[in-house]
């Protein structure tokens, strides 16, 4: 899964893809287009920035960002694209304007965000943070963060489950960032196959996050090997989708974990006529 954050906060890059107070549809279609060919299966759109200590969007902020970027790039890419969301209105404007996957760090607890995402039967991604965006990271505290967040999640998924979306198409993130100290993401990366045994989908997102400075003392831009190493350790221990700014590398580093994991399968490409995109 490709990061697109059409925001002018992102830590990621610092808002390359919006300018002058609205989205860089040029930029945003060439980016689009380079991160399927180097191989994202999925690309995330926001338009709402959720790093520590995020500032909220009024709804027609995130709509005036989202829906143009879904509408330049729909036509472009053939994979699914996923709309990084928890307002109702941008979850059914961006469904009308092509998206797959509903991806909301708020598990569907905002008003109205849960009926709306049963209305329109997309796949939804629910994702565990403690606290909100502005609050999260002040003293986040738990007794057993795998066994707590595991708990939380999987209610939360049964409780989509009784609203009426079926269970095969919720995803669910562990939140690595959101309200958890580097001790509880280290502990949640750990303990990831407690949480792929609840048998949904896994995604990650550990891409440049502020837990490897922390830990190498390394600027956003300068995270990627470490970004890599720890996108190899959630696929070995069951996450399913990565998510990624760096998508060519990670999609390399990920095509290792599947040669590995069918050594019989893998065919060297010396041997495999012309070499294909690997997947993520």
């Amino acid at each position: 899964m490709g990061v697109m954050n059409i925001t002018p906060d992102s830590f990621s890059d610092g808002g390359a893809l919006f300018k002058a107070g609205r989205p860089a549809l040029d930029a945003i279609r060439r980016q689009a287009v380079a991160m399927v060919a180097d191989g994202a299966a999925i690309l995330d759109i926001g338009g709402e920035s959720t790093r520590p200590g995020a500032e909220p969007v009024s709804v027609q902020q995130e709509l005036d960002r989202v829906i143009p970027c879904l509408e330049a790039i729909r036509p472009e890419v053939d994979v699914t694209l996923s709309v990084d969301t928890s307002t109702p209105e941008v979850m059914r404007a961006a469904a009308a304007a092509g998206a797959n996957l509903i991806n909301d760090v708020r598990a569907l607890r905002r008003e109205g965000a849960l009926q709306t995402a049963v209305s329109l039967g997309l796949p939804v991604c629910l994702m565990h943070m403690q606290g909100e965006p502005d609050t999260m990271q002040q003293s986040p505290r738990y007794q057993d963060v795998v066994a707590e967040v595991c708990a939380w999640l999987a209610d939360r998924a049964g409780e989509v489950v009784a609203a009426g979306l079926p269970a095969e198409r919720i995803l669910l993130d562990p939140g690595f960032g959101f309200g958890k100290t580097v001790t509880h993401n280290l502990q949640l990366l750990q303990g990831l196959p407690t949480l792929a045994a609840l048998g949904f989908p896994l995604l990650v997102g550990l891409s440049r996050k502020s837990m490897i400075g922390k830990l190498i003392g390394r600027d956003t831009h300068e995270r990627l090997p470490a970004s890599l190493a720890l996108a190899v350790l959630a696929a070995e221990r069951g996450a399913s989708i990565i998510r990624t700014h760096d998508v060519r590398e990670t999609a390399d580093a990920l095509a290792m974990v599947r040669a590995l994991a069918n050594p019989a399968q893998a065919v060297p490409l010396a041997n495999a006529g012309a070499p294909e995109s690997p997947r993520v």
